[in-house]
């Protein structure tokens, strides 16, 4: 997810040597976690599924989505690669379902469950992440479907769109009650809180897309008054959460001590700040706010920064691994 948008960032700030680069790490990277996951799956299926059940990890598991939602977006836009795109949503769609439903309906249904301080997390918005990537990526691949299809995926996309935003709503709830009602100690506050902001970031790219898109689907043009508004709102929240996430960062590692040291969670603040760079660049382009063509750059540096203190990080810790 955070090395896709990354690239997915630089391709639109014309930096294309260094997106192409991260594509194609992208897809060595996709591989290989597939292979990890599934070997997990089969030395260790009960842990997994302990995992899949738990409150606090389960929703770990739709970055599988999320990812390939961000993989086919980069073969769209770095290679108009539309085929390998279409098997990739494809599996999206196919693993949303029993994804989304099948966690609701565990959660919901054990007899045991964590309060709610030990139970919710930032990582639950990324079903809403998961659920965007669906439609962002649809967008993406309208264009190059007959019509008839065209339309279907299109309103799949407005659908999923409107969906995304409800569950935001629901869980941003729960976590900002969760945030301000219990007490919270420096190490809860790790960094997939970041997908707070993430989560509107990528609910406005999806809206955004709609919009660049609303002559291509008569049933989006006549919403478009709604669609801007409520993209406009997504774009918003996801602006207010950035100074309040730097705020809590700041309480974090400078007044509560924590060592800033390489964990992999920390991967959930890059993808948010690659989303807000890509996001705000094609509000951009939806609703002619040129007067803000600097946003984009100035998250798109920053994006990338972040990108390499956490690829840094990550490599220094399988180095010390191997030496040992």
């Amino acid at each position: 997810m955070a090395t896709g948008i990354v690239s997915i960032a630089l391709h639109l700030l014309d930096w294309p040597l260094l997106a192409q680069a991260l594509l194609w790490l992208n897809v060595l990277l996709y591989t290989t976690l597939w292979l990890l996951t599934v070997l997990r799956l089969l030395r260790h299926p009960r842990r997994m599924l302990d995992d899949a059940m738990s409150h606090a990890r389960g929703p770990g598991f739709f970055t599988i989505i999320a990812g390939t939602g961000v993989l086919g977006s980069q073969f769209v836009l770095l290679r108009g690669d539309y085929g390998a795109a279409l098997l990739l949503w494809l599996l999206t769609v196919a693993l949303w379902p029993p994804m989304t439903y099948g966690f609701v309906a565990i959660l919901t249904t054990k007899r045991h469950k964590p309060p709610l301080a030990q139970g919710i997390n930032g990582a639950w918005l990324l079903m809403v992440v998961a659920t965007q990537s669906i439609a962002v990526l649809g967008t993406l691949l309208a264009p190059q479907l007959a019509p008839e299809q065209r339309l279907a995926m299109r309103f799949v996309a407005l659908a999923l769109w409107l969906w995304g935003g409800m569950l935001y709503i629901w869980l941003m709830t729960l976590i900002f009650y969760r945030y301000t009602f219990f007490p919270l100690d420096p190490e809860h506050l790790t960094p997939p809180y970041w997908i707070n902001m993430g989560a509107m970031a990528i609910s406005t790219l999806a809206g955004s897309l709609l919009l660049l898109g609303a002559d291509e689907a008569p049933f989006v043009a006549s919403l478009l008054p709604f669609i801007k508004g409520f993209t406009l709102f997504y774009w918003a929240t996801a602006t207010w959460w950035i100074p309040m996430l730097l705020v809590l960062g700041v309480w974090r590692h400078g007044i509560r001590r924590l060592p800033l040291r390489y964990e992999p969670l920390y991967w959930g603040a890059v993808f948010p700040l690659g989303m807000y760079a890509v996001c705000t660049y094609d509000l951009i382009a939806a609703m002619e706010l040129d007067f803000m063509h600097w946003l984009p750059v100035l998250f798109g540096v920053v994006a990338v920064a972040a990108w390499s203190m956490a690829f840094g990080g990550l490599l220094h810790r399988l180095g010390r691994q191997l030496t040992r």
